[in-house]
């Protein structure tokens, strides 16, 4: 992939929810080529017929490229970019194996912990790379989306290997504006990004707040901070690198997205199947391997799972 050849760089976004509209919108801005590959046939329609709309602090623009529900119109690409919900990372990797060659580079950018371990049983560990991103986006209706926040972008080796592909992949992301830099610690990066889904995420779905209303209560802060803390206890049961002031960090990037709807919000209030067995439920299990309590995290669990076995 060199980012010398911006036009003739073939990428394919494996889910197409907002954020992965957003990357492609960005991504295909800079003259690549870029294929959108989704279930959602409304979605895929309305972007093949007046490209994808970005709303960004009132004003909105159209991005054109392409979008698809078959897979097998794209061909082979240079880099596959995966942003599926976690119980569909399987099949996504399975897809992402059908557009590449030995060249191609797999990059998961998706919440929770486990997805990557997951895709580099189908795609070559040395071929995969993982990350987070601190953008936010919202998908206001078919074909349209809103860029709600912006935030860097970290991404690493997942094997640890050379890091070349990564670091290609994150020069060609800083062109498209998409602030990027690069990590040989990957896993505590992701890490940390759990921290964050873990003190925000379940707590809004479940009551319905924005990231920032959080902040509101001392009852709602001390929630956060008690199943991040435990949170972090189990990261470093692991050897895992975690920051000293993760629990305010937290707090901070709530206050910092104030007006975002977590992604879990936003599958909570269209009763869709949540995240939670990749966020809230990994620490759960990996405290009781480790040993330890996470009763917090197990509350909170237990609540969206009720929850989300409800709807209608």
């Amino acid at each position: 992939m060199d980012n010398r050849k911006k036009a003739k760089i073939r990428i394919a976004i494996v889910g197409a929810g907002a954020m992965g509209s957003l990357f492609g919108g960005l991504l295909a801005e800079t003259g690549a080529e870029v294929w959108l590959i989704d279930i959602w046939k409304e979605h895929v329609d309305a972007i093949t017929e007046k490209g994808l709309l970005i709303e960004r602090e009132g004003n909105t623009r159209s991005v054109q490229l392409k979008a698809t529900t078959d897979p097998g119109q794209v061909g082979s690409v240079d880099l596959v970019i995966i942003f599926v919900k976690s119980n569909h990372t399987d099949a996504a990797a399975r897809t992402a194996d059908q557009l590449t060659d030995p060249d191609s580079i797999v990059l998961t950018l998706q919440n929770g912990m486990g997805n990557a371990e997951t895709i580099s049983e189908v795609i070559d560990p040395r071929r995969l790379v993982s990350g987070t991103t601190s953008h936010g986006a919202t998908v206001l209706g078919p074909g349209k989306i809103r860029h709600a926040g912006t935030g860097p972008t970290v991404i690493g080796m997942w094997s640890g290997g050379d890091p070349d592909p990564a670091r290609r992949i994150a020069d060609f992301f800083n062109t498209a504006g998409l602030e990027t830099a690069t990590s040989e610690d990957i896993r505590s990066v992701v890490w940390g990004k759990l921290l964050i889904n873990v003190g925000i995420n379940a707590i809004t779905a479940l009551t319905g707040i924005k990231n920032g209303q959080i902040l509101d209560l001392e009852a709602t802060r001390e929630l956060c901070r008690a199943a991040v803390a435990e949170a972090m206890a189990v990261a470093r049961k692991q050897g895992i690198t975690v920051r000293a002031d993760a629990v305010e960090h937290v707090l901070q990037v709530a206050r910092a997205t104030g007006p975002n709807r977590s992604s879990m919000g936003q599958d909570v209030d269209r009763q869709r199947q949540t995240e939670i067995g990749v966020i809230n439920a990994v620490i759960v299990r990996e405290a009781r391997k480790a040993g330890l309590d996470a009763p917090v995290n197990q509350t909170l669990t237990a609540l969206i799972e009720t929850l989300q076995a409800h709807y209608g």
